[in-house]
């Protein structure tokens, strides 16, 4: 069985993507911009890129208000509580204690911990890394990169469980093999990248036995 299993965060452990793109549309909306659900997913989920490039004025000074207002806007939603995604317990419960286990995720820390105070899986997990943690995000490998030398892992030792496009690109780049779990925002992607697509987190625990 592999050494380590490298988790995503946002869509793959929780369902906050939703959330996310709740925040962004009523700020844009401020400004007479309609985010989409296929918008936010091409340009978040699949891009990397900042959903305040569809602003027609690209003033630096504005895009920073929004984005400040965005953020305390999706900190008030997470801390309403969030949905642990449907079989991500009971597949952590079956690796706990078996595998090394790591949360690599693209969300700030603070957003991070208003998530999980309520959640009860960072017990499961051996460490975590947040946006701050590394220098490039996804769908730069940088993030997987520092977790494997952080951790004294090799390529061949890991697993990750990513839903976007993004981050099958990052951890495929860094030379991981990365089981897809799309989800409703995040279907829209290419997932070429990824060594399987699966239907569920629940299908997880079978794709990791199979590549022992």
């Amino acid at each position: 069985m592999s050494r380590a299993i490298l988790w995503d965060n946002d869509g793959v452990l929780v369902d906050t993507e939703g959330l996310y793109f709740q925040a962004g549309h009523e700020v844009l909306a401020t400004q007479g911009v309609e985010l989409t659900h296929r918008d936010f997913a091409e340009q978040s989920l699949q891009k990397g890129l900042s959903v305040f490039d569809f602003l027609p004025d690209q003033n630096a000074e504005l895009i920073e208000e929004l984005r400040l207002k965005r953020n305390a806007r999706y900190s008030a939603l997470l801390a309403e509580g969030v949905q642990v995604v449907d079989g991500v317990i009971e597949t952590l419960e079956t690796f706990h204690g078996r595998v090394q286990m790591g949360i690599v995720t693209g969300s700030r820390r603070d957003h991070f911990d208003i998530v999980h105070a309520k959640t009860d899986l960072l017990p499961f997990f051996d460490f975590v890394l947040a946006r701050e943690d590394y220098e490039e995000a996804k769908p730069h490998p940088d993030a997987y990169l520092k977790a494997m030398r952080l951790h004294g892992l090799q390529p061949d030792d890991c697993v990750v469980v990513e839903d976007s496009e993004r981050g099958c690109v990052a951890a495929a780049a860094a030379g991981l093999r990365v089981l897809a779990v799309p989800n409703a925002l995040s279907k829209y992607g290419d997932f070429s990248s990824a060594y399987k697509i699966l239907n569920s987190v629940r299908d997880v625990v079978e794709e990791i036995e199979k590549l022992g």
